[in-house]
């Protein structure tokens, strides 16, 4: 692509581009030359690092989400990169729509690939999206008496496969409920949507034809783990979902349920590339929502393999501050939104042990929990316990890689 307006920088080989935990107002394209990306978290699945040409982009993320990156690149020769400004996203989009394009479907893979990792980790199992699986989840349901997923489940899995090898039982389910065999169309022309509190948007496992923009409401982010429903997010106006099936033509990777009356925006893929690029504030806004998004399931990530429990509250509480956009200053203090007990929760650690937990960290003067808040005193003291153990973790992972090649 033309450079254009955007500025072009020169690099010589060896030297870093951007560095993880660093923040920039730009992103890059390769003009010529090759760079090296690599993160300092392993992804199951994927390589240690990639390789990046001309045409390639990198630090989209950081630039977009307005956080540290979660990446480094480096020179592997002179190269020459066009910058780009987070400001000056829109006049790129109208300027080269297709790279719009790439970048959201980059994202929705890399969103894909972070979100299966979090999975095995957290529950020793990740189960591939099947839409043969959504009989499955309708059975979960309806053990659990929670008629109106499971008759949302039934009627998905007859119109996928109405000679499928549990139709016979999907119809009885249903008429057991007294529910209609066939449910709502898969697909509208209206664009705009609404949903009844406590209605099924979407199951994991369906084919998906449409990501979600909520125009007022909150929506319930679910996935069904090991025989137990868990909740992975609640989102809120202005939040998309189901854009990662839209893009990659995948299965739907969790449920959505509507958590009191929600209006929504409905995009398929019809319409979706010629609204992206009749519409560039719609690729911004996607972009940028997808970018926090990349952003906070790779700091998750980053969090699980911190070994210590402990460690793994400094780098949350410091992952929470960040996720806000509060600027990490000597002695500016901050009071969170939750409790300690909250913390280990959210980081899904054992509750028979939580009490020590919250003792260690509470030990710490720079912490205080006042009326079921957690205080920090000094957010620069804070960031510093969270990267001592992030390199903790790091040094650890690098002694079990050496341990691993000599055996």
């Amino acid at each position: 692509m033309s450079a254009g307006i955007f500025q072009i920088v020169n690099f010589q080989q060896q030297a870093f581009v951007i560095v993880e935990g660093k923040a920039s107002p730009c992103f890059y394209i390769i003009r010529q030359g090759k760079v090296r990306l690599s993160g300092e978290v392993p992804i199951p699945g994927e390589e240690p690092f990639q390789i990046l040409g001309p045409g390639d982009f990198f630090g989209v993320v950081s630039c977009m989400s307005a956080q540290p990156h979660i990446e480094t690149a480096q020179c592997l020769m002179p190269t020459s990169l066009i910058t780009v400004g987070r400001d000056q996203f829109g006049t790129l989009i109208q300027k080269n729509a297709p790279i719009a394009m790439k970048i959201i479907r980059y994202f929705s893979q890399r969103l894909r690939t972070i979100d299966h990792a979090i999975t095995k980790l957290t529950f020793h199992s990740a189960v591939e999206e099947n839409p043969q699986m959504i009989f499955n989840i309708g059975e979960f349901y309806y053990n659990k008496n929670e008629m109106t997923h499971a008759a949302y489940a039934f009627q998905r899995y007859l119109q996928y496969f109405p000679q499928g090898p549990h139709a016979t039982q999907a119809k009885a389910r249903l008429q057991s409920m007294g529910a209609p065999l066939q449910g709502p169309p898969i697909a509208s022309q209206n664009l705009s949507r609404t949903f009844q509190d406590g209605s099924m948007i979407m199951i994991e496992h369906e084919p998906g034809v449409e990501l979600y923009i909520i125009q007022s409401g909150k929506v319930k982010i679910t996935k069904v783990v090991n025989d137990n429903e868990v909740l992975l997010a609640v989102l809120n106006p202005g939040d998309i979902f189901g854009e990662m099936s839209l893009l990659e033509n995948k299965p739907r990777s969790a449920s959505a349920v509507a958590f009191g009356n929600v209006s929504t925006l409905a995009i398929n893929k019809q319409n979706f590339e010629a609204m992206v690029q009749a519409q560039p504030q719609l690729a911004v806004k996607l972009i940028t929502i997808l970018s926090e998004r990349v952003w906070m399931a790779y700091r998750q990530l980053s969090n699980l393999v911190i070994g210590d429990p402990v460690g793994r509250c400094y780098d949350m509480m410091l992952t929470l501050v960040q996720k806000k956009k509060i600027p990490i200053q000597y002695k500016a203090q901050h009071i969170f939104d939750i409790g300690a007990q909250e913390l280990i929760k959210m980081l899904g650690l054992p509750l028979e042990q939580s009490e020590q937990y919250i003792l260690q960290l509470l030990s710490d003067k720079n912490i205080r929990q006042d009326q079921g808040k957690l205080m920090v005193y000094d957010l620069s003291e804070l960031e510093k316990q969270a990267q001592f153990y992030r390199k903790k973790a790091a040094m650890e992972r690098k002694r079990e890689a050496a341990r691993t090649r000599l055996t």
